[in-house]
């Protein structure tokens, strides 16, 4: 079960970094609002098919990234760092992702996109208020950051 206090972060903001690889190996970045399902541990974001990372995400679904708070604090450091796998649009998990996304950004509906589901396998978070260099660490299973 991922800690509260990951779960409670993941939750409570908004805008991931997320980085896939393109066939040449070399990563590939972009930013997105995102919502949290914390029940199955799963992230789902909105994006046009078109987009280079759309295109990259169907090829090869592993993915990383990163999660900062909405409000940065310069005197203190928090954040998240994951990793996961995109599931295919006929996997069970997925059924509820476009109703949980657009309720978190009902805006959205307003714009055209597939919403794509992260199955989280791995979190690393640091939160300076713990104390300097200690980390919180999450996996779904045996694979780790």
């Amino acid at each position: 079960m991922m800690p509260d206090s990951i779960a409670d972060f993941l939750n409570d903001q908004t805008c991931a970094t997320i980085c896939c690889i393109d066939a040449a190996g070399n990563p590939y970045c972009f930013n997105c609002f995102y919502a949290f399902n914390r029940e199955n541990n799963l992230l789902y974001f909105k994006s046009p098919r078109e987009t280079c990372h759309a295109g990259l995400l169907a090829i090869n679904p592993a993915i990383a990234g990163t999660v900062l708070p909405d409000k940065l604090n310069k005197a203190a450091t928090k954040g998240v760092q994951l990793k996961g796998k995109i599931l295919d649009g006929m996997h069970p998990m997925t059924k509820d992702a476009y109703t949980a996304y657009h309720k978190k950004y009902p805006a959205a509906l307003m714009i055209t996109g597939q919403v794509f589901v992260v199955k989280l396998d791995a979190i690393k978070m640091k939160d300076s208020k713990l104390g300097l260099g200690k980390k919180m660490l999450w996996k779904r299973d045996s694979s780790f950051i």
